[in-house]
């Protein structure tokens, strides 16, 4: 994409690798910047510091982006205290995605800024993984053990558990970047291990590797895997992840305040020994408040905050996790951004790596066809759905379909059918003359709504429950002979059949469009309203 004239979101834009892709943008002229920060007062450093470095207009924005914009700027401890927020984030989470897009930080961002290009430098991994869903599973077995676990802290334990949260991330990521008209996304992954394997000899715990730190690698990797999907899916942006394996650093060398968490690690001592029974009561304090702050000699590496000397040459040594620094990552953002490819995006290697579609599955698929339809002759059944594939939906089109197909011979006598008189022959259809797919339908776990709304056939199972809906529910899973259905379908056929025949015969034809003049077949209508309605159709291989 062209970046000169353009609008730059850069989520994390204050952070290392933000900053360094801010500055990389900047001789592009962009004609609006937009950094983001957790905190009003990283932003605004952030922002200090692009302006006066820089020369451009930066605007800037904070808060949480995986929370509702009315608690997106109070902290996490905060929220886990107050009954209300904690039940509205659950909500937020578990519920179905649609009902909160519009509530979320990120996806109000989106709309409103509506950018031609993400930079995502959020460790989203980390951000979701160090809840520790390890530890409070801990202290909720604890609580169930001894009498029972409070609301509060089956609760608490919800909001640890990582993978609703990316899902609904994504979710909203994905719905907000469509509505904004986004052109490219990218972003800056990790490995969760800094590089290395599962040998990693820095833990969070005494396990070797921890389970927090591997639940941020596979927090990571599903992260990766849903940008992989994204790009596979019509009106998505162009979609990149560069992933660093290596320690990110640095931003400053300095001497001052050692801060962890932000705030300044208090200078403790202790002169007088304790015994050991007594140094770790509830009670204990043996030890001396300086009333000063630690200070040393520190380079900060970012969102791992600051090394010392020691540590930072530990890390990086050759053979542990070694160093990449924020310019080379913002190089290959701007590279991937301007059309020009690293070789590090992630997403393109999958699509490499990935075994699609072959020219012998593509053969043998028309041999397995034959077959099948030999033995439905030989047996004299037909073989519709089984429910095994699923959605629901998917049986529920292809049922009737199947049912259509037996009234009318094509598509176009289909298109000029009156939906009353095809309800009441498909009502006819399962109720006498085909008790059999009748019993099918019903074996699989799919109602059927009769024509007039109010009454239904049902077997043991039902596959989608009517829950508070009543017939409402039926377009997800029941085959449905209400007039109004029939109408959709009659529709459906009417534009099939508005479609001028294809004249070309080169390999650029419609070679898989429906004739409207040939046999209603239930899987091209399926795959019909598939691609056409839900846009649910491959744009790779």
């Amino acid at each position: 994409m062209e970046i000169r004239d353009s609008t730059v979101l850069l989520l994390g834009g204050a952070g290392l690798v933000g900053t360094a892709v801010a500055r990389q943008l900047a001789p592009h002229q962009p004609r609006r910047l937009v950094i983001t920060a957790l905190t009003q007062g990283e932003a605004e450093a952030g922002l200090r510091d692009l302006e006066r470095e820089l020369g451009v207009a930066v605007e800037a924005r904070w808060g949480n982006i995986f929370l509702p914009s009315d608690l997106a700027h109070r902290n996490r401890d905060d929220l886990m205290r107050d009954p209300v927020a904690r039940r509205r984030l659950i909500d937020d989470v578990l519920r179905p995605a649609s009902a909160s897009f519009d509530e979320n930080l990120l996806f109000q961002w989106l709309t409103t800024i509506r950018p031609d290009a993400v930079v995502d430098c959020v460790n989203s991994a980390t951000a979701l993984a160090y809840q520790d869903v390890f530890a409070s599973s801990a202290r909720l077995m604890e609580a169930a053990t001894h009498g029972g676990a409070s609301a509060e802290e089956v609760e608490r334990h919800l909001l640890t558990l990582p993978l609703p949260q990316i899902i609904r991330h994504m979710q909203t990521l994905f719905e907000g970047l469509r509505r904004a008209g986004t052109k490219a996304y990218v972003k800056i992954g990790t490995s969760g291990t800094g590089g290395m394997g599962l040998n990693i000899p820095y833990t969070h715990s005494e396990e070797k590797p921890s389970r927090t730190l591997m639940s941020k690698s596979a927090v990571a990797g599903a992260q990766s895997l849903f940008l992989f999907l994204m790009a596979r899916t019509p009106g998505a942006p162009a979609t990149i992840e560069i992933k660093p394996t290596a320690v990110i650093g640095w931003k400053e060398i300095g001497y001052g305040p050692v801060r962890r968490g932000g705030r300044p690690v208090e200078l403790v001592d202790c002169e007088t020994p304790m015994r050991v029974a007594d140094a770790f009561a509830p009670d204990a304090d043996g030890w001396i408040k300086t009333g000063r702050h630690l200070e040393s000699v520190f380079i900060n590496v970012g969102e791992n905050g600051v090394f010392a000397r020691d540590e930072f040459e530990t890390v990086t040594a050759l053979g542990q996790m070694e160093l990449v620094t924020p310019e080379e990552i913002a190089d290959a953002v701007i590279m991937e951004l301007t059309g020009r490819p690293t070789g590090k995006d992630i997403v393109a290697a999958f699509d490499g790596a990935t075994f699609g579609p072959t020219y012998r599955g593509g053969y043998l698929r028309s041999v397995a066809i034959d077959g099948l339809r030999a033995l439905e002759e030989r047996h004299g059944v037909r073989s519709v759905a089984f429910e095994m594939l699923g959605p629901p939906r998917l049986t529920k089109l292809l049922f009737e379909a199947y049912l259509i197909g037996r009234l009318y011979p094509t598509v176009r006598a289909l298109a000029m059918a009156d939906p009353e008189c095809a309800a009441r022959d498909c009502e006819r259809l399962v109720r006498e003359t085909e008790p059999m797919v009748r019993r099918q339908i019903l074996s699989v776990g799919l109602p059927i709504l009769l024509a007039n709304g109010e009454h239904v056939l049902r077997g043991e199972k039902v596959v989608v429950p009517p829950e508070d809906r009543g017939a409402d529910i039926a377009y997800r899973g029941w085959v449905d002979l209400r007039p109004a259905n029939l109408a959709l379908w009659i529709k459906r056929a009417g534009e099939i059949a508005a479609v001028a025949p294809d004249p070309r015969t080169g390999s650029s034809a419609r070679w898989t469009a429906i004739d409207p003049d040939a046999p209603i077949e239930p899987a091209r209508m399926a795959v019909w309203v598939f691609e056409e309605e839900d846009e649910g159709y491959r744009i790779k291989r």
